[in-house]
């Protein structure tokens, strides 16, 4: 568990967690959207919420559901009253920023938001430290991401490598996504606004002029897509000290 630390939280700024899970998981082939399959006795969601809580320093989490959720009121995480829910929307985007209206009564423009997948319940406190403690001075803030490891290439349209890509400056995104309350709020609605429905919070950062800093995540803090990333999920939950 990841206490808070005083260095991370100075004067009078709060970090607020945002949990964007409105999406059917359709990659998995379940019944029930992927946030609500069975992991290690509980869900996915329940593992990540709890993941959240752990983390010592959020003011509060607010997760984004689809509009015809029939799972979240079972939970009993529902009624903690560190959680609220909000109404998500089509897209990751429009999700997270439905969060964020929620908050504007309670954050201030210079308010940290963790977004985090509802899919990745094995994120370790030490990379959430890392993440907070690497942009705890910026202006705009950060991700964990991993340095590509494995060759790259792309495809042509029949399926075979049209080229070979320099894995040199690449990179795999993570979560949380840790940026300033008002400038997400401001890039994610521009994107809408837009019709560019971006498929990150960086994402919507860059579009906007900001470079977010990449901060260096583990490989363990996986995504759960397929049937086997559960497998891998509940070893990762058992084995690992958070």
């Amino acid at each position: 568990m990841m206490e808070t630390e005083s260095h991370l939280i100075g004067g009078n700024i709060k970090y607020w967690g945002v949990v964007p899970a409105a999406g059917i998981g359709s990659r998995m082939g379940a019944e029930v959207p992927k946030q609500y399959l069975p992991l290690a006795g509980s869900t996915v969601l329940e593992q990540t919420l709890h993941n959240m809580l752990g983390w010592g320093m959020l003011s509060g989490i607010t997760v984004a559901l689809h509009p015809q959720d029939r799972w979240w009121h079972s939970l009993e995480l529902a009624t903690n009253p560190s959680i609220e829910s909000v109404t998500g929307g089509e897209q990751r985007c429009d999700s997270v920023l439905a969060a964020l209206i929620a908050l504007e009564d309670r954050a201030a423009p210079m308010d940290w938001v963790l977004v985090h997948d509802a899919a990745r319940p094995c994120v370790r406190g030490q990379e959430v430290r890392t993440l907070c403690e690497a942009v705890a001075d910026d202006a705009i803030g950060g991700l964990l991401a991993l340095p590509v490891a494995e060759t790259v290439k792309r495809s042509d349209a029949s399926g075979r490598v049209s080229e070979t890509l320099d894995r040199t400056s690449l990179w795999l995104a993570q979560t949380p996504q840790m940026f300033r309350y008002a400038a997400l709020r401001e890039s994610l609605a521009a994107a809408i606004a837009g019709d560019d429905p971006v498929t990150d919070e960086a994402a919507a950062l860059e579009r906007a002029g900001h470079r977010p800093l990449l901060v260096a995540g583990h490989r363990g803090n996986l995504k759960i897509t397929r049937p086997e990333d559960l497998t891998l999920a509940a070893i990762a939950l058992g084995s690992e000290d958070k």
